[in-house]
């Protein structure tokens, strides 16, 4: 069976109650969690950039505070907003990918569509499913594409399961979804800007295009994946198609990760024990600091770039940056990006050397290895990780999402609400 029949059964198939309560509960856990990072980024840069265009854009599709839009301009916003702090969640394999990013465009057509919070919890179950296990098949990084290309297959699958397609109409949704919008790397190399944010923002408006152009009768190519010139053959044609086999189970995102720190997701050890180190030894004693990872981390947050980053988009993807500054200020959160361009930091991000480890990258993605050793003028100084906090083998607590929900919004209230959101409809809660 082609691999887009494999999936569109999947989606038509699944219902609310046949989900396990462990994957109800971690869905929720995982809308508090994108609403806790949205709700901080409405007065970033971005989210004022973009608030321009909601205005010109009408419609009755909720926006996370701001109204309502055009169903496309809302769910590029709800999107901008849970992606840009670099803060929700994350799942690595032979892709990385956010999926949580796909809650922008279900909050978006779910409030336009009145639909229920049942129904939005079994979308992301969806979404989730074919998003990771398209994570699982290929790698688009090193084909020189980007992950959104995946997420956006999965956002069009979710869309579908909320909008009740048939198997037809999945395909036809995921084809208009990922035949005219194949995302280049070129969005995550070197110094970095919005579009970091904005090409997941920019998937979800193209899977939302694409939900409601199908659900009014607009065709498209029967095999987006699997056809002639379809993703597979043109974009990643060591694609492993055996991946789909066998979709009878619905718990994918119980391996994905919450994040505890605001940073790219491997350098999250390397946050946690360069705040241990913090209470070792004093910045002004150290002579070298080497940080060990494995290629990913070393590839994506180590290039020229991340060692100058000028804003908020290079720095949270800049493992010297995060390293210096959480040793050097004993904290990691927000306002820690105001030291960018500090000059005690910057100091010490020059005593800082990275490199690969054989043995770490090929531990990866089954752990996700870090050691850190300082040198000083009074002794040396390591540590190591095998996996952060929030990683799916050491979850993060509800009172540990609590509380960085609380501090990103300052409302317990909207916590406990979104905690039983099974009761509610989509418009309530957005």
């Amino acid at each position: 069976m082609p691999v887009e029949e494999e999936i569109a059964s999947f989606v038509t198939d699944l219902r609310f109650s046949d989900l396990d309560e462990r994957v109800i509960n971690e869905v929720k856990r995982r809308i508090i969690d994108s609403f806790g990072v949205a709700i901080a980024s409405l007065n970033s840069p971005p989210s004022d950039a973009f608030s321009g265009m909601l205005k010109l854009n009408h419609g009755e599709a909720r926006v996370i505070g701001n109204g309502s839009s055009s169903p496309e301009a809302a769910s590029f916003y709800n999107t901008l907003l849970i992606r840009y702090l670099d803060f929700n969640d994350t799942y690595l394999s032979r892709e990385p990918l956010h999926p949580s990013d796909m809650l922008g465009c279900l909050l978006s057509v779910g409030s336009l569509m009145r639909a229920d919070c049942k129904s939005l919890i079994t979308s992301m179950v969806a979404g989730y499913e074919v998003s990771m296990r398209l994570c699982d098949s290929a790698s688009l990084r090193k084909h020189g594409f980007d992950h959104v290309n995946f997420l956006q297959i999965g956002m069009a699958a979710a869309l579908s399961k909320m909008l009740n397609f048939n198997e037809k109409q999945v395909v036809n949704a995921i084809s208009i979804a990922t035949v005219p919008h194949i995302a280049l790397r070129e969005s995550r190399v070197g110094g970095l800007s919005m579009w970091k944010a904005g090409a997941a923002a920019n998937s979800s408006r193209n899977a939302t295009f694409a939900a409601l152009a199908t659900m009014n009768g607009f065709t498209a190519p029967p095999a987006p994946i699997s056809g002639k010139f379809g993703m597979k053959n043109t974009v990643i044609p060591d694609m492993d198609m055996t991946v789909f086999r066998n979709m009878d189970r619905a718990d994918a995102i119980m391996r994905s990760y919450i994040k505890k720190y605001p940073v790219e997701y491997h350098a999250q050890s390397a946050v946690e024990i360069a705040l241990r180190l913090h209470s070792k030894v004093k910045p002004a004693e150290i002579s070298r600091i080497e940080v060990e990872t494995y290629e990913a981390g070393k590839s994506i947050l180590a290039d020229e770039e991340k060692w100058h980053p000028e804003n908020r988009e290079t720095a949270d993807h800049s493992l010297p940056f995060v390293v210096a500054a959480a040793i050097a200020s004993g904290n990691f959160w927000l306002d820690t990006y105001r030291l960018i361009g500090d000059g005690k930091v910057s100091e010490l991000m020059k005593k800082i050397e990275v490199r690969e480890r054989r043995d770490f990258t090929e531990a990866y993605p089954s752990t996700l290895p870090t050691r850190i050793v300082v040198h000083s003028s009074e002794g040396i100084y390591q540590e190591e990780m095998e996996v952060p906090e929030g990683h799916s083998r050491l979850p993060l607590s509800d009172e540990a999402l609590r509380r960085k929900f609380v501090l990103l919004t300052g409302d317990g209230g909207l916590f406990e609400k979104l905690r039983s959101c099974e009761k509610l409809k989509v418009d309530q809660i957005v």
